[in-house]
């Protein structure tokens, strides 16, 4: 058996190949193009060959050329081998040595190789991820020129009263009125694009029922169960919630040294978008009735804002560790919302809409024609019937206790049970009436 090291560059890929006992055999240096590569393979590889790499920008294109043709493709962490494999004296080709030798030894750190269909989610989540950041780019260029010519904004200046407002705006300088033309233009062009984006995205979403049950838990919609399923892939390669917790960097630091131990901010080495989804999803949960949302306001009682929603985006992730692996949807979810969310990704993947009322033989309201409007509120398992989702199974003693140590049987019992609650009147028909 032989051990190739790749050491891979946009343009050029140099290539070191061992024996078994660790001796160069051959070096080559050639084009990181698809014709240099086959080439390569073709003239210098054989079946039984091991090849290692470093992730990088085309490591997934290179690997899918390689693994039909050699024994194994190992794609390992860079972060980790430069912290194995650093040396004052650092070429290419002692990068590539260096790889084939730890391959050779069988330590080397490795990078778990996404299925096909992961990977062109995770390409789906990351293309829409930066064009929301271009977007906010065009916003706030045009917030720095309003705010150089000491021009007062609406508090909304982006929405529908905002824009038209913006739209007529008079501004002495032409060139200042063609920045912000500009920008609204490339605003509606990323929002035009955003939206086809995010109409795949609710297709393959609607498919894949790990983001249905993500769904299920408060604050995360269908951009955070996306980002989280396409950087998870197999839930089956966490052997326990905290090692997914660190591979979203939103565990600790430790530096421990004899009798002292010191835990520092998070490490933030791992999977930088889906992180950020997570602690977006954090920040709605300060009002949340239910567990998370008592979690969320207790450590922020101890603690400032920021460290409780980082904790609260841990707790999210060990949940969502919990949920893939036992095929459970989350239990403590308002139905209101919940449904609200789950018809909105089922109309916008489908087109499939649902009528309401009562259902079909269902007898009237007792409050049918007093004058009093109330509405059907379902229980939260008739919500993940109706959309799929798997059932609600009992709830188990150690969730028992934290729900009595939170203090929230009162709302585990309103969301267990369908009801009827008065309709809120409109703010015009109650001036009306007064």
């Amino acid at each position: 058996m032989r051990y190739v090291g790749l050491d891979v560059h946009k343009q050029v890929i140099e290539a070191a190949i061992l024996d078994g006992g660790g001796t160069i055999t051959g070096r080559l240096r050639f084009a990181a193009s698809s014709r240099s590569i086959l080439a390569f393979i073709k003239g210098q590889l054989q079946s039984d060959d091991r090849v290692a790499l470093e992730a990088t920008t085309n490591t997934w294109a290179i690997t899918n050329l390689l693994r039909p043709h050699v024994g194994e493709v190992v794609v390992s962490n860079p972060m980790r081998t430069r912290a194995i494999a650093e040396a004052k004296v650092k070429t290419d080709k002692v990068d590539a040595e260096v790889l084939a030798q730890l391959l050779r030894c069988d330590y080397l750190p490795r990078v778990w190789q996404p299925d096909p269909a992961t990977l062109s989610l995770r390409k789906l989540c990351s293309r829409c991820a930066w064009l929301g950041r271009d977007r906010t780019r065009h916003k706030n260029r045009i917030r720095a020129i309003l705010q150089e010519r000491l021009v007062e904004t609406p508090a909304n200046l982006f929405d529908k009263r905002g824009l038209l407002w913006l739209r007529r705006l008079e501004l002495n300088d032409e060139w200042d009125r063609y920045q912000v033309d500009s920008e609204l233009r490339l605003i509606e062009a990323i929002n035009a694009e955003l939206a086809t984006l995010d109409q795949e995205l609710d297709k393959r979403a609607y498919k894949d029922p790990r983001v249905k049950l993500l769904m299920t838990i408060p604050g995360v919609d269908v951009a955070v169960a996306a980002a989280i399923v396409a950087a998870i892939g197999d839930i089956t390669r966490f052997a326990n919630p905290k090692k997914l917790a660190s591979y979203f960097g939103l565990s600790p630091s430790t530096r421990q040294s004899a009798n002292r131990c010191y835990n520092g901010k998070i490490t933030k080495q791992g999977n930088a978008h889906a992180r950020w989804m997570l602690v977006e999803a954090a920040q709605h949960l300060a009002t949340n009735a239910g567990p998370l949302g008592v979690f969320f306001r207790r450590l922020k009682g101890r603690k400032n804002h920021n460290v409780a929603v980082v904790a609260t985006a841990r707790k999210l992730a060990t949940i969502a560790w919990h949920m893939l692996t036992q095929g459970e949807p989350y239990r403590y979810a308002k139905p209101q919302s919940t449904k609200a969310k789950l018809a909105r990704l089922r109309v916008s993947a489908t087109g499939e809409r649902r009528t309401g009322g009562a259902r079909k033989g269902q007898p009237r309201t007792a409050n049918y024609g007093s004058g009093d409007s109330t509405r059907f509120v379902p229980s939260l398992g008739e919500v993940y019937d109706s959309e799929g989702i798997p059932p609600l199974q009992p709830i188990p003693p150690g969730e028992r206790r934290n729900v009595a140590r939170t203090r929230t049987h009162d709302f585990v019992e309103e969301i267990s049970s369908s009801r009827r609650v008065p309709r809120k009147a409109k703010i015009g028909n109650q001036a009306g009436a007064t």
